[in-house]
């Protein structure tokens, strides 16, 4: 039954994470967080990075290792295999259409209208992912705000997105430096509580 939920689970990832990428995560994020309790919020932050710093698409990344945690082998194989499914299927009758139609003005038309869509779905996992790092929980109430508040990951956070975006520098590089700053703090402190 586990193997089934897997399959159902990123099989709908696969077909609703139009735009691929950073606008897969919010629907990874209701599937797994919210509707399956197979991950908390923080387990799924940490898959996110994990996923990003690995080769590959996040959705795929993301079904193997949910697929491994709640099934082992078997279950990253057919959680994998759910996401994909429906991208090989949707790409291959979108190649026969779009190279028929390319130039009818109602595909442009559906194009145009899906890019906001997609930069919303991103948005929407970046800030999920940017609460979810700049606070140990999620505040309920004003007053909590800033107990929960974690000031260390909210300055590194900031330098890593000025690095970034003024100086260009390699993601790569910049994700190395990130977790080298937790190492540090870590290791001075005795925990990764101040990061």
């Amino acid at each position: 039954m586990i193997f089934l939920q897997l399959f159902w689970r990123f099989l709908q990832v696969g077909l609703f994470s139009i735009g691929g990428g950073y606008a897969a995560i919010p629907v990874i994020q209701n599937q797994i967080v919210e509707q399956c309790g197979w991950l908390s919020m923080s387990e799924f932050t940490d898959l996110i990075t994990i996923a990003e710093m690995t080769p590959g698409p996040v959705a795929i990344n993301s079904a193997t290792f949910v697929g491994i945690r709640v099934a082992g082998l078997p279950g990253a194989v057919i959680a994998t295999a759910g996401c994909i499914l429906p991208s090989c299927i949707l790409v291959s009758v979108l190649a026969v259409i779009y190279r028929k139609y390319r130039g009818a003005p109602a595909v442009s038309s559906v194009l145009s209208g899906l890019r906001p869509a997609v930069v919303a779905l991103i948005a929407s996992a970046g800030l999920s992912i940017l609460l979810s790092a700049a606070f140990t929980e999620m505040p309920d109430s004003p007053s909590a705000l800033f107990s929960a508040f974690r000031p260390g990951s909210a300055i590194l956070f900031l330098i890593a997105f000025a690095i970034l975006r003024i100086r260009k520098w390699n993601p790569v590089l910049i994700l190395c430096l990130c977790g080298a700053a937790g190492l540090l703090t870590c290791a001075v402190t005795g925990s990764a509580e101040y990061l």
